[in-house]
């Protein structure tokens, strides 16, 4: 992750070591950029082992990202921008120049979601700030590209894999290579099945991807077609149970017998199929292992040419997205006799009842569960919300065409670059909710529950406990929008001696067109009586279903504007050595996290305009040094923050500022068969003001730590390779009320890599080896409540623990 070379239009399959490209107007030596830059190498992943793309950013300095979703539904920011929601709000994700989804946060499928590493892959550039905030929209914290290799070096490789403690298989391929009279291409994908890191009963990860491009060399230039299919099942990883003990500053969490919070899940052979309304109030059913089902269809064209001494280049990238969710999200714990003593209170009127399996081998039995003889080991059952988001469209279309200059001004050499990009974002799904009751065993054995009352009433249904979400009602909702966005931009950059300096500047326009379905506006969520299951009668769920007010829609009818810039200076010291500084401001609109708030009036336009742009206004300075052994590169930063959002997990409007400073550290060094690469961030991030709650003025971001450092250290013998990567956060509040902590921790991979043939290479690798309790979140603000206890009077705290430790092994053959 080193700042290294990447070519400007068409990146080899090894890259250089003397260009970047990425969020700049041409490629150049990342010494005279005033930009942060990071790369990972297609071996740097390969080696890293990560289960994810969430898992591999968290390599990245300057990232934070929370993998411990798995792969789907993770958190992405940069240098202390808030967080406040899933998703990657501040920074674009790009395959090839283009992004993936126009907004990096949309609910159920964000940009990062739909990007799968693979043997095509060349490499990860990362850029942080700085003229990110010109050279894309919606992406002021930075731009994430995923470039693919294009056929510029000829042969393949075929690579077989598996988890050696876990269920998972896959294998990967590619070729490419010249085709003659100035054709070239690339071809490759993978396929993998298994029951993932986190062991679920049945296979929770069944696809893969295939993509190709073909390339026409035209001596001054270049004519490329891609395309990508991608469909691929993956879990998520909902909020587990720990036994709390300790401080509110210290706390002490305990994992709970029979359950192991680091490597089950919640998802279950038992807990498969539900019913629930869909958009048009339709019986549907749904299924558990769908999990974060995504289909992507890509077709690209990219192209390069000289125009009476004017560099054209067109990219131009459709991609037609759709799929389903349908995962457990957010639950509720406690020991199961408490569980059915406060059900009964609440829909029965009484007090009392028994619990009894409403599916799995003992369906129909009665739970016996006491503090001398706990259900499972643990005494506990859980209050499951399942989440059933199908995706109807997230179909994007991208366009940016850019024309530039190299001319000779002076001593120097100044470089003009103008261009237009145009998108259009379609944004089509619905999420509806059903609460259901389990137990809490490990090893995909839990399973479903029913409560019957003293009285004999039955007061669930076959584990369904509400028709709804029992948390949080108003997150029954529909979207289908259009969003339209067209920007001009320009830049002049200008080089002449030790000095480069430059300036960007990009006009954003856009618009939302189209209706929800929810609690406000025109529509609402009636309760209905509805015999779900068809069985002639209604049972106590059945009475009050939630259903969508279909003909009464609220119209979305709005428009937006802003103006972004950026202007950043260069002086190389001396050839090895230069220092920085760049000042930006951008902007991202909030898209679908100012629907459902308040936000719009009856006509669906915005009442307060200002609510559609989230500017961040940044400033950067520093030093980067690099030589044949050694780079080292030293960035101070200052951002401010505007952020309109929604937090689903705690049902709740956003709109505050925020300020965020720190340093962040990025080198390596490689001496003999030594290499060491890593980095650190050090954030000092405040809520600067809460306008909806000005308790919080002052506070820190949630999950936000101080300290984020990465170190990987490896040593690279003639047929044997070896290393480890440590990534480790300082301790930081859970919650944005600044009472209860996130402990600190240290994560540890490993890898290992013999070379038994030339070609032929053997891996191995751990992830988490030492299987550590790194938690990404805390759902609970504070100690939690005394009615939250296990069977031994022990509370219960909801977390997001990372996956313990995975080992996998993979055979590679190149050819």
């Amino acid at each position: 992750m080193v700042p290294t070379v990447v070519t400007a239009e068409a990146p080899p399959s090894a890259p250089s070591n003397d260009t970047v490209s990425t969020g700049v107007a041409r490629a150049r030596d990342p010494l005279d950029s005033a930009t942060s830059t990071s790369v990972l190498h297609e071996e740097d992943v390969e080696r890293l082992g990560a289960r994810g793309v969430g898992d591999l950013l968290r390599d990245v300095p300057g990232l934070r990202s929370d993998a411990s979703g798995g792969e789907g539904n993770g958190t992405l920011t940069v240098r202390g921008l808030p967080a406040a929601s899933s998703g990657a709000k501040f920074i674009q994700v790009q395959e090839d120049g283009l992004p993936v989804l126009e907004f990096g946060d949309i609910f159920g499928a964000a940009g990062v979601d739909l990007v799968r590493t693979d043997l095509t892959l060349s490499q990860v550039e990362v850029i942080r700030g700085g003229s990110a905030s010109t050279f894309a929209s919606n992406s002021p914290g930075g731009v994430i590209n995923f470039i693919s290799k294009t056929g510029e070096v000829q042969g393949g490789a075929v690579a077989l894999g598996s988890g050696l403690d876990y269920r998972s298989s896959r294998a990967d391929v590619t070729y490419g290579g010249p085709l003659g009279d100035g054709w070239r291409f690339q071809a490759g994908g993978f396929f993998r099945q298994g029951q993932g890191p986190r062991r679920t009963g049945y296979d929770a990860q069944r696809g893969g991807q295939l993509k190709f491009n073909v390339t026409h060399d035209l001596g001054s230039g270049y004519v490329r077609l891609y395309g990508k299919y991608l469909n691929d099942r993956t879990p998520f990883y909902d909020v587990v149970p720990f036994f709390y003990g300790g401080t509110e500053d210290r706390p002490k969490l305990t994992r709970i017998k029979g359950f192991d919070a680091l490597h089950d899940a919640l998802a279950s052979r038992y807990l498969r199929d539900f019913l629930l309304l869909d958009r048009r109030n339709n019986v549907i059913s749904a299924d558990l292992r769908d999990g974060q089902h995504l289909r992507e269809r890509v077709v690209g064209v990219e192209a390069q040419f000289d125009l009476g001494g004017w560099l054209v280049q067109e990219r131009l990238r459709y991609s037609g997205v759709d799929g389903v969710v349908t995962v457990p999200f957010t639950s509720a714990y406690s020991e199961v006799n408490d569980g059915v003593d406060e059900i009964t209170d609440t829909f029965d009127r009484s007090l009392g009842g028994r619990a009894v399996y409403a599916s799995g081998p003992l369906s129909g039995r009665t739970i016996v569960s006491s503090r001398a003889n706990p259900l499972n080991g643990n005494g506990l059952s859980a209050a499951v919300v399942m989440l059933h988001l199908p995706i109807h469209s997230y179909d994007d279309v991208t366009n940016e065409v850019r024309i530039s200059r190299l001319l000779d001004v002076g001593a120097g050499e100044l470089t003009v670059t103008a261009g237009l990009y145009t998108a259009r974002q379609t944004i089509d799904r619905d999420s509806s909710w059903v609460t259901m009751l389990t137990d809490l065993s490990g090893h995909g054995n839990s399973a479903l529950t029913d409560v019957v009352a003293n009285s004999g009433r039955l007061l669930t249904d076959r584990g369904v406990l509400l028709y709804l979400n029992a948390f949080d009602p108003p997150l029954r909702r529909s979207v289908q929008t259009d969003n339209a966005i067209s920007a001009p931009f320009a830049s002049l950059n200008y080089h002449v001696g030790k000095i480069s300096i430059g300036g960007s500047v990009r006009y954003d326009q856009g618009s939302a067109v189209g209706r929800t379905w929810g609690p406000n506006g025109a529509g609402r969520l009636p309760e209905i009586p509805l015999d779900i299951n068809r069985d002639g009668s209604l049972s106590t769920p059945e009475t009050r279903v939630q259903a969508t007010d279909f003909l009464a829609p609220a119209p979305v009818n709005y428009r937006y504007h802003y103006l972004s810039y950026s202007s950043g200076i260069t002086y190389r010291v001396i050839e090895p050595l230069a220092v920085f500084a760049r000042y930006s401001l951008g902007a991202r609109t909030p898209a679908t996290r100012l629907l459902f708030h308040g936000e719009l009036d009856a006509h669906g336009s915005l009442r307060d305009r200002s609510a559609a742009v989230n500017s961040v206004r940044q400033a950067e300075a520093g030093a980067k040094y690099r030589s044949e052994t050694f780079v080292l590169n030293l960035t101070g930063f200052w951002a401010t923050t505007f952020d309109d959002n929604y937090d689903q997990v705690r049902d709740r409007p956003i709109q505050r500022d925020y300020v965020a400073k720190g340093l962040e550290l990025e080198g390596s060094l490689r001496v003999g068969l030594f290499g060491l690469r890593g980095g650190a961030t050090y954030t000092d991030a405040k809520i600067d003001k809460d306008y909806l709650n000005s308790s919080l003025d002052g506070h820190a971001p949630r999950a936000q730590p101080k300290l984020l450092f990465q170190a990987s250290p490896e040593i690279d013998l003639s047929r044997v390779a070896f290393g480890a990567t440590f990534i480790g956060a300082t301790r930081s509040f859970a919650q944005e009320e600044n009472r209860l902590i996130i402990p600190a921790f240290i994560t540890t991979s490993a890898f290992l890599e013999v070379r038994p043939a030339d070609r032929l290479r053997v891996i191995v690798n751990a992830s988490n080896l030492f299987d550590t309790v790194a938690l990404g979140g805390l759902d609970a603000p504070s100690s939690p409540s005394a009615d939250s206890q296990g069977v031994e009077g022990t509370p219960l705290v909801g977390a997001r623990p990372l996956t313990g430790r995975t080992i996998s092994a993979t055979v590679r053959l190149d050819f």
